[in-house]
């Protein structure tokens, strides 16, 4: 248009019927489901997205021959919101879950050395599920894991619309319910810290009983491990952006948008480079600083909430072996500053030799230190665990770093997570960092963006799309 303004519509030989009009702003998991929801509703949707791909942190990028994840990111059977995203864009095949919960655990701190122990699940109802491997795990002692026992028993006594647990921490409830510090290494921050990002003394309650009580005690298979075995990008990407046409979304990579502001009409402008795109509904899902940035005066109840919510970061650990190295798909660890093992060699398009990635959460400590430092601690490390790597020459190591990878998820962050709706009608917020319940997941990534959907279709008088809320009814 000869004035630098346009509106948004999808690409396509003929102009689309007259009708609503929405702009989401952010490209992650979060503003493409919001962007889907509302397209499969009728309305007239143009994504932005400012980096060169779609997908937010959970992305891929090339490194000579290897296609590598900026990070690796798992999701469980009870994330029934993801399931059904992978599930819309076709992607459930090439990201399979576990059969069964099988998650072997190493520990290199005895003096006696290297020894296996594993978390598993047999075919039984909860709590007993669980029971003959927590009874068997070695890294425990008895009287330690029976303590295990009656605080999973407290734990799912729990009432999770208690709004008093978001104010305590669940270190203090741990050691209140007499868990030793070995308990809270070898079991609880082992699955809290790669799930929470944060150690125990760290973490909201209200949270951690949500991950322990729907990941562990909710169903019999709800824990169950699934990953994608072909690059994030190919997912959350090619085939998001496949879907994304398909639905008739208009989506501009590289497009950094710069204001938000109601216009004289009561409609919104969406300032980019290149003009103003005029919309009748916005979904801002950016992370919560960048939300903080664009979002209008008054649109919340509290100004600078956002600013509020802090952040966390993840370290990844990336190594090419000149040979097959680990014979399992993944470990975790105990006694190291290793966390998480995984081999991405498949899904990398590595030819010969072994790529490992190692995930490293709650990384604070670790996320400015030097590459060459980090590889002088990580490569002894790995030797100590896996005995293949003693003798293996090292063909490449790099890390990938997030600063700020997740909110952090401590003590009175529920307070701050703001729900879709703003103060600003027509204007939504979407993001793992909003109050879906959750922590920062691909699950509630899906869940902000669905909702998010929700509100504005509701707002704009768009009947709702049934299958937007299929995955309530599997949950």
């Amino acid at each position: 248009m000869s004035d630098g303004s346009r509106s948004a519509q999808p690409y396509g030989g003929s102009p689309p019927a007259a009708g609503r009009s929405a702009v989401v702003v952010g490209g992650g998991l979060a503003g493409i489901t919001a962007a889907l929801g509302l397209a499969d509703a009728g309305v007239r949707v143009t994504l932005l997205e400012g980096r060169p791909r779609l997908g937010g942190l959970a992305c891929s990028f090339r490194r000579g021959d290897l296609t590598v994840d900026n990070g690796q990111h798992v999701y469980l059977r009870c994330c029934t919101a993801y399931r059904w995203f992978l599930d819309r864009i076709g992607g459930t095949s090439l990201a399979p879950i576990q059969d069964r919960l099988d998650v072997p655990v190493v520990d290199v701190a005895k003096p006696e050395g290297r020894r296996l122990g594993r978390l598993r699940r047999d075919p039984l109802p909860v709590p007993l599920h669980l029971g003959r491997s927590l009874a068997a795990y070695p890294h425990l002692s008895l009287a330690e894991r029976a303590a295990v026992g009656r605080a999973a028993l407290a734990l799912q006594g729990l009432d999770l619309g208690d709004p008093a647990l978001d104010g305590q921490d669940f270190g203090g409830w741990l050691a209140a319910h007499g868990q030793s510090a070995r308990a809270v290494e070898a079991l609880w921050d082992l699955v809290g810290v790669a799930t929470l990002n944060a150690v125990a003394g760290d973490v909201s309650l209200a949270l951690a009983a949500m991950v322990f009580k729907t990941g562990l005690l909710s169903a019999p298979g709800a824990a169950d491990i699934g990953w994608a075995r072909v690059p994030l990008g190919e997912l959350h990407d090619r085939l998001a952006r496949k879907e994304l046409d398909s639905a008739g979304v208009r989506t501009e990579v590289r497009t950094r948008v710069t204001s938000v502001s109601v216009n004289e009409n009561g409609s919104w402008d969406v300032q980019v480079p290149s003009g103003t795109l005029h919309s009748d509904a916005v979904v801002l899902a950016v992370p919560q600083r960048e939300a903080h940035g664009l979002l209008p005066a008054g649109a919340l109840d509290v100004p600078g909430r956002l600013l509020r919510i802090g952040t966390a970061p993840i370290l990844n650990v990336h190594v090419v072996y000149d040979r097959k190295v680990l014979a399992r798909p993944f470990f975790a660890a105990l006694g190291t500053p290793v966390q998480w093992v995984f081999d991405r060699t498949g899904a990398s398009g590595l030819r010969t030799g072994q790529y490992l990635a190692l995930s490293q959460s709650a990384a604070q400590d670790e996320i400015d230190m030097p590459v060459a430092e980090l590889r002088r601690r990580y490569l002894a490390e790995l030797e100590r665990l896996i005995p293949g790597t003693r003798g293996a020459v090292v063909e490449d190591f790099f890390v990938t770093r997030e600063r700020t990878a997740t909110f952090a998820p401590a003590p009175g962050v529920g307070r701050l997570r703001p729900g879709a709706r703003t103060k600003a009608p027509g204007l939504y917020l979407a993001g793992a960092w909003t109050a879906t319940g959750w922590p920062a997941t691909m699950e509630s990534a899906v869940r902000s963006g669905v909702s998010a959907a929700d509100a504005a279709l509701s707002a704009l008088g768009q009947p709702r799309p049934r299958h937007l809320f299929e995955f309530e009814e599997a949950a």
